[in-house]
């Protein structure tokens, strides 16, 4: 029986740049941190591959985790910065917020690069996608409707509440 999703995972190239921003700027806190050393076969063993050695960060935001992974070995490909949120793979991970204008502008202050001002779709939510040092998509978004459960907005057309 599945119960709900537990975290999600990045593999970083700088786990400091990225504490750096998930921590410090963005307010996650860090639950663990530990590294495994190369030899670890049960490492290997979950992860598929083989001499693995990592520097490692559990990080927490409300109720979601997101788990940081710097592999050592063996090396990875470097982090493609632009990779456009329509190609296949992790497209963007969402923070809730309160005052998603402030929040923008505290990001957008210290650097953090975004597509544009926060927009409002559907008036259910208030929401723009950002970058993480990496590159790595990143969404702030504020519901506007606190009675609204499940969130599904459509760009254009009808905007309907979900039964």
């Amino acid at each position: 029986m599945i119960r709900g999703i537990h975290h999600v995972a990045i593999a970083t190239e700088n786990l400091d740049t990225m504490l750096d921003f998930y921590v410090g700027l963005l307010g996650c806190e860090i639950v663990v941190r530990y590294d495994w050393d190369k030899g670890s076969h049960e490492a290997d063993v979950v992860v598929g591959l083989k001499d693995s050695s990592t520097r490692h960060a559990m990080i927490k935001a409300g109720n979601a985790y997101i788990e940081l992974f710097q592999y050592l070995t063996p090396p990875g490909r470097p982090p493609i910065r632009n990779r456009p949120v329509n190609d296949c793979g992790l497209t963007h991970i969402c923070f809730d917020v309160v005052g998603v204008e402030a929040e923008y502008e505290r990001l957008k202050a210290a650097g953090v690069y975004f597509n544009g001002p926060p927009q409002v779709l559907g008036g259910m939510v208030h929401t723009i996608y950002g970058r993480d040092p990496e590159g790595n998509v990143f969404e702030i978004q504020e519901i506007i409707d606190p009675s609204v459960d499940f969130l599904m907005v459509e760009f254009s057309g009808d905007n309907q509440r979900p039964d």
